[in-house]
């Protein structure tokens, strides 16, 4: 299990651009929880290969601001799961693009439910979640 769970880590990497960013010059909290939600979602589906969908979002801790001309990276890994729910814990680290120094600005909390062919809630499938 621990291997699948390992598998499904997903990355994403962002550069900051004048176009995320807020009056303070620093980027957008809606825009920061959006990329967490999509890479959320992609670990979820890669745990599962079922269709999932985002149920609650919890904790989400913005712990730096984070400005223009950084490089942001987005790692969502499997935190827990059941017969229903999975939870998907999301960092977001930024780094200096013109420099070396790295540091977590945002984490949060995803929880997410599978959906049957006729969109509706379904249990999580034993057979497609190895124990």
């Amino acid at each position: 299990m621990n291997d699948l769970i390992k598998n499904c880590e997903t990355r994403q990497f962002k550069a900051v651009f004048p176009s995320t960013l807020n009056a303070n010059e620093t980027l957008f909290g809606g825009q920061a929880m959006k990329w967490m939600d999509e890479v959320a979602y992609i670990t979820a589906t890669r745990f599962t290969r079922q269709r999932m969908f985002t149920v609650n979002i919890e904790d989400i801790r913005f712990l730096k601001a984070v400005t223009l001309d950084s490089i942001v990276e987005v790692v969502g890994r499997v935190e827990k799961y059941g017969a229903v729910k999975l939870t998907v814990k999301v960092e977001v680290y930024v780094e200096e693009m013109y420099g070396l120094k790295r540091e977590k600005a945002v984490e949060g909390t995803f929880i997410f439910a599978a959906l049957d062919e006729n969109r509706r809630p379904r249990r999580l499938s034993p057979a497609q979640i190895p124990v």
